[in-house]
């Protein structure tokens, strides 16, 4: 399994170029970015040679249509998505991913039907470059009332939407975090087959109630409660050898420097790995 690295919880890292030299220094194998970012003044071909030039690998990039407001707004988003995806082609990466939020102030039922064929859709685009689509379930249960109607939040509810959206290049982005909140032990991951994760987020909780356990209360990975040792195991017994993404949402930015931070998530992942017998 490869060893990533996202922005989030890292504070200021500065731009771009400063990321992909501080995840290479410290043993990351991928990032995830957003397109724009890494091509901005650099093109295709210059972001390619950053990421070459640093042994890096582009692990995912978040999906860039607004798909759960209105048609108009979704529409206007596609050219982007394809102008990303020729991009993300070039530069090796086959990982697009978005979130399903538990509630929302829709009709839930009106809402799943426009969520499956707009992301039916973008999973089609997507095919078409050789590029799945991850889809996660978000777990903390404050969210689940947070807007007026509940949809969805477990990961069987999204195994379900992925089998109603239809198409053979969609399937979970897996968070640790969401896999801790929605109560689910390491048989729900022995479950799963590798070719239905597209991609992981690692992180860490608090020790706290699970139910008072907040989406931007995470911590690094390793330093909380939840079982990774468990996890990736797991994860490493059905035969998953995709990115392991840290993905760290805090409310506040962190104070300490970003190098800092990533140095003790690179301990973090020394001392996971080895626990986990990988």
């Amino acid at each position: 399994m490869i060893r990533g690295l996202t922005k989030a919880g890292l504070g200021d890292v500065g731009g771009t170029e400063a990321f992909v030299a501080l995840a290479a220094k410290y043993g990351f194998q991928s990032i995830d970015a957003d397109i724009g970012s890494l091509t901005e003044g650099r093109g295709v071909d210059g972001a390619a040679e950053l990421l070459r030039s640093h042994g890096l690998a582009l692990g995912s990039v978040g999906l860039p249509v607004q798909w759960r407001t209105t048609d108009d707004e979704f529409r206007q988003g596609l050219p982007t998505l394809a102008e990303w995806a020729a991009a993300a082609r070039s530069l090796g990466c086959t990982a697009f991913c978005t979130y399903i939020l538990p509630s929302t102030d829709e009709p839930a039922a009106a809402f799943m039907a426009a969520a499956v064929r707009r992301l039916r859709l973008c999973a089609k685009l997507l095919g078409a470059y050789g590029i799945r689509l991850g889809l996660e379930f978000v777990g903390p249960h404050h969210l689940r009332t947070r807007w007026s109607n509940p949809f969805i939040w477990t990961m069987a509810d999204t195994l379900d939407m992925i089998e109603a959206i239809g198409e053979p290049n969609v399937g979970l982005l897996l968070d640790s975090y969401h896999w801790y909140t929605t109560g689910l032990g390491t048989a729900d991951l022995e479950r799963l087959r590798p070719e239905q994760i597209v991609h992981v987020h690692l992180n860490d909780a608090p020790d706290v109630p699970v139910e008072e356990a907040l989406d931007n209360g995470r911590l690094i990975t390793g330093e909380g409660v939840i079982d990774l040792t468990g996890f990736l195991r797991s994860l490493a017994k059905i035969g998953y050898k995709g990115a392991l993404a840290q993905e760290v949402l805090t409310q506040q930015p962190p104070q300490e420097p970003a190098e800092e931070l990533v140095r003790r998530t690179a301990r973090q992942y020394d001392r996971l790995w080895a626990s986990a017998g990988l």
